[in-house]
């Protein structure tokens, strides 16, 4: 993130109080960002937004985004010139208990978030943050292209294919450049894997669901140990979505507005099981999980995203191996447990990303 780049622009961010919305949120502040955060209160208890003090330096509306006017309202009174949209019910199996409430917000949610964009003269830029499942998986070996089709088993996964369908339309039918006069907001779309780091309390995630098992001094209850997954640690995707940003805002901003995958190396696409025996070997030894029994909604067994795209023509990267995502996993809620200052931990996090990535500072 070019903190140059960054220094007062003022930016619209939903979904601020979530997880990766909290460090999104936490990173724009640090690289000068003016930060207008719209979403619903913080989705647990506890959660990174107030452990971290996320919007102790940004204005925060708590409002709901399946309310069009609300959101209009706030956008158009803080005239942001780049829009973030994160905001998301973000998990596979409580699409099955609510699937009306997945896709209000999912769908009908992003189509709000960018009707409000059409009328607020200021946005230049934006970008939809989606999902790796937003693809039509057929349990293939390769990763995904941004061309493969849009698809989705359960709701939360159809969910994400019809918010990039929704985003692409907006793109098409309002944000491209026709009769050879150029748009005013360049649109794109972001797409990552599954995203692990501290400060997520989220219910049926594997590293949250571990790490509160051994709070409680009991083994994980592992659903599906065998199903391989792409894990990143979560200031990789957001650090494609920052330098998204830019390059829709720069010379030939157009060229960027499209889907883009952030996952990381084949080789961090690991079965869960492996997960838990490196989560076991950091956080302690007498560490363990069982199989949870029963029947259990699907979900896919193997999925992971071809980045060629965001490689050859962003020049991004992932930078840390799921080894090290773990590691600093661990040591976030280890400084809680110890009961350091998170929001001092988090900023330092945020540094040391960015020293090992001097490229997108």
């Amino acid at each position: 993130m070019d903190s140059e780049f960054w220094a007062g622009r003022k930016v619209f961010l939903t979904g601020h109080t979530g997880f990766k919305g909290s460090w999104l949120a936490l990173w724009l502040q640090q690289s000068g960002a003016q930060v207008l955060g719209y979403s619903l209160e913080p989705p647990t208890g506890p959660n990174m937004f107030q452990i971290a003090g996320v919007g102790d330096e940004m204005r925060s509306i708590f409002g709901d985004i399946r309310d069009l006017e609300k959101v209009s309202s706030a956008m158009s009174e803080f005239k942001p010139e780049i829009v973030f949209h994160l905001a998301a019910q973000s998990l596979v199996r409580p699409s099955y208990a609510d699937p009306v409430g997945t896709y209000a917000t999912n769908v009908m949610g992003t189509v709000h978030v960018l009707e409000a964009i059409r009328s607020v003269e200021s946005v230049r830029a934006a970008v939809v943050v989606s999902s790796d499942k937003c693809y039509e998986n057929n349990e293939w070996v390769w990763g995904y292209r941004e061309t493969d089709p849009m698809g989705g088993f359960d709701p939360y996964s159809s969910s994400k294919g019809c918010t990039e369908l929704v985003s692409a339309a907006f793109r098409h039918s309002y944000f491209s450049s026709a009769g050879g006069v150029a748009s005013r907001v360049r649109l794109a779309s972001g797409r990552a894997g599954n995203v692990i780091g501290g400060g997520d309390w989220a219910t049926d995630r594997l590293v949250p669901d571990f790490l509160k098992a051994m709070a409680r001094g009991e083994p994980i209850r592992v659903r599906n140990p065998h199903a391989q997954r792409p894990w990143q640690h979560v200031l990789e995707p957001l650090s494609g979505y920052a330098l998204l940003a830019e390059r829709l805002i720069g010379r030939r901003g157009e060229d960027f507005a499209s889907g883009w995958n952030f996952g990381p190396d084949d080789k961090d696409a690991i079965p869960v099981s492996e997960i838990v025996t490196t989560l076991t070997g950091l956080w302690s030894s007498k560490a363990a999980y069982e199989i949870a029994e029963g029947e259990h909604p699907h979900e896919a067994s193997f999925l992971k995203l071809d980045c060629s795209k965001a490689r050859a023509r962003l020049g991004w990267r992932p930078r840390l191996n799921v080894d090290s995502a773990l590691a600093w996993t661990v040591e976030w809620f280890k400084a809680l447990h110890a009961g350091s200052d998170m929001r001092n931990v988090s900023v330092d996090q945020i540094a040391r990303f960015k020293s090992i990535a001097p490229d997108i500072d």
